[in-house]
C-alpha cells in the first residue's frame, strides 16, 4: 500500500477547504466564523445519527482550522440539537442567525427538519447544504440559499423498490413509514415503484417517536407480505424490527429491508440481536473504494468514536461544513450572494467524492429536461443495498448486494 505522508495529507486537506490559497481575510473582529450544524441529539429525533453528524462536524471544524481557517479566521461549527422536530427546527434556525450569528449551515438529518427550518434561512439570504434531508421539496421550490449532497428520496427509494421488486417470489410488501417529511412521499415512491412491477403493498403508518409497534406487528403479520420494508428512522428501526422478529416477521423470518441507522453496528447488534440477514441502503461507496480524504477522516471518526465503520450520514455531515468553508474562502466574504455564487462554482473534494451542483441560478434543471428538485442538488452520491451476513458482524463488512458495479456478494434471501 503506498503511504501518504502527513504534510501531503495535511496540503491535500488545505486545497480542498481553500484554506491555504484565500485570497482575502475577515476583520479581527468578526472572527471566529460561526457556521451552525444541525443534528438530532435528542429523542424523538435519531439520536444515533445525530452523534454521528456531531463528531463529523466537530472533525471537520478542526481539519478546516488546522488547514488555514476561512479567511484568516478559526472556524466554529455551533451544533444545534434539533430533537427531529420542525417546531424546533424554525426556532433553533431562527437562533444560529440571530443569536448566534452563524453565516451559514451545514448538517441536518430528518427531512420535517430541512423542509421547516429552509424558509428560514433562505428569507435571511443564509446558505444551507444539507447533509442528509431526502425530501424532494427541499430543493424542489428552487431556493436561492438551500443546497443539499444527501440524495433526493424519489431517488433514494427507487433502489430500494427495484431492489425489492427483483428478490425471488415478491408478489406483497409490507412498508412501514412513519408520518413526517421523509416517511410519507418514500413510502409513496416505494409502493408506486412496486405497483409498475404489479407487485401489491400496503403501507402503515407510525408517529415519528412511536416505541411499542406491537399492533402494527399484528397487523403485518395478518397480511402475510413477501417482504418488509421499513421506513423508521434512528432507534425507533431498532425496536420495530426487534418487535418484529420476536413475533417471527423479522430479518430471519421474511426478506426485510431495515433504515440505515442499523450501520451504526454496535448499535444494531445491542439492540436488534436478532438483526441478521437485514438489508439496508447506504450511501456512498464502500471503503474499500474511498479516496484519500475519506480514508483520513475514516481513520479519525473511528478513533474519536471507537466505532468500527462510518455512516454514509457522517460521511455527508463532514462534507456539508467543508464545502461550505471552502465556498467562504473562495468567495471571500462572508456576505449569503457572494457564498451562493462560490457554491455554485464549487469543485469540492469531498469524502463522498466530488462535490459540485450543476443546476441553479446560471442553469436551470429544466435546461436538460430535469425536474425542479435538482436545483442545487448534488448529482452523483452512489447508493448501495448492502446486508449483513453474520452475527455481529460489524458494518464495513456488510455484503455489497446491488448495484451489479459495487456488488460484493450474492444476497441471503429468505424463504
Amino acid at each position: 500500500m503506498k503511504r501518504i505522508s502527513v504534510p501531503k495529507i495535511l496540503s491535500a486537506i488545505a486545497i480542498c477547504f481553500g484554506g491555504l490559497s484565500a485570497v482575502s481575510t475577515a476583520n479581527a473582529a468578526d472572527c471566529p466564523i460561526k457556521l451552525g450544524g444541525l443534528a438530532p441529539l435528542s429523542a424523538p429525533g435519531s439520536v444515533t445519527g445525530g452523534e454521528a453528524m456531531r463528531d463529523a462536524m466537530l472533525l471537520a471544524e478542526r481539519d478546516i482550522n488546522a488547514a488555514g481557517g476561512v479567511l484568516g479566521c478559526d472556524v466554529e461549527v455551533v451544533i444545534a440539537d434539533t430533537e427531529g422536530l420542525p417546531e424546533k427546527a424554525r426556532a433553533l434556525m431562527e437562533k444560529l442567525i440571530t443569536q448566534d450569528n452563524v453565516v451559514a449551515v451545514g448538517g441536518g438529518y430528518h427531512s420535517s427538519v430541512g423542509v421547516a427550518g429552509k424558509d428560514i434561512a433562505n428569507d435571511r439570504g443564509i446558505p444551507v447544504v444539507f447533509a442528509e434531508t431526502w425530501n424532494d421539496t427541499i430543493t424542489g421550490d428552487k431556493q436561492k440559499y438551500i443546497f443539499r449532497i444527501a440524495p433526493l428520496s424519489s431517488w433514494a427509494s427507487g433502489v430500494i423498490w427495484q431492489f425489492a421488486a427483483q428478490a425471488p417470489g415478491v408478489k406483497k410488501v409490507a412498508i412501514v413509514t412513519e408520518n413526517t417529511d421523509y416517511g410519507i412521499p418514500a413510502a409513496a415512491e416505494c409502493e408506486k415503484g412496486l405497483g409498475s412491477k404489479g407487485i401489491s403493498s400496503t403501507t402503515f403508518g407510525v408517529d415519528i417517536g412511536t416505541q411499542d409497534f406491537s399492533g402494527i406487528v399484528e397487523r403485518i403479520k395478518a397480511e402475510k407480505p413477501d417482504y418488509t420494508i421499513v421506513l423508521l428512522t434512528g432507534e425507533a428501526g431498532y425496536n420495530y424490527t426487534q418487535q418484529a422478529a420476536d413475533a417471527g416477521i423479522g430479518p430471519q423470518d421474511m426478506m426485510f429491508h431495515a433504515n440505515q441507522a442499523g450501520l451504526e453496528s454496535k448499535s444494531w447488534w445491542e439492540n436488534v440481536p436478532d438483526g441478521n440477514l437485514a438489508f439496508m441502503a447506504r450511501i456512498g461507496v464502500p471503503e474499500t473504494m474511498y479516496n484519500a480524504r475519506a480514508l483520513k477522516f475514516a481513520a479519525d471518526y473511528k478513533a474519536k468514536t471507537g466505532k468500527t465503520g462510518v455512516e454514509s450520514y457522517a460521511l455527508e455531515a463532514y462534507d456539508s461544513i467543508g464545502v461550505l468553508a471552502q465556498a467562504i474562502n473562495e468567495a471571500g466574504s462572508t456576505n449569503g450572494d457572494a457564498i451562493v455564487n462560490a457554491l455554485e462554482n464549487i469543485n469540492h473534494e469531498g469524502t463522498l467524492g466530488n462535490i459540485y451542483f450543476p443546476y441553479g441560478t446560471k442553469k436551470d434543471p429544466g435546461a436538460d429536461g430535469k425536474g425542479d428538485e435538482w436545483w442545487h442538488q448534488w448529482p452523483d452520491p452512489a447508493i448501495t443495498m448492502v446486508q449483513y451476513q453474520k452475527e455481529g458482524e460489524s458494518s464495513p463488512g456488510m455484503t455489497i448486494v446491488y448495484p451489479d458495479v459495487y456488488k460484493t456478494g450474492d444476497p441471503i434471501y429468505v424463504d
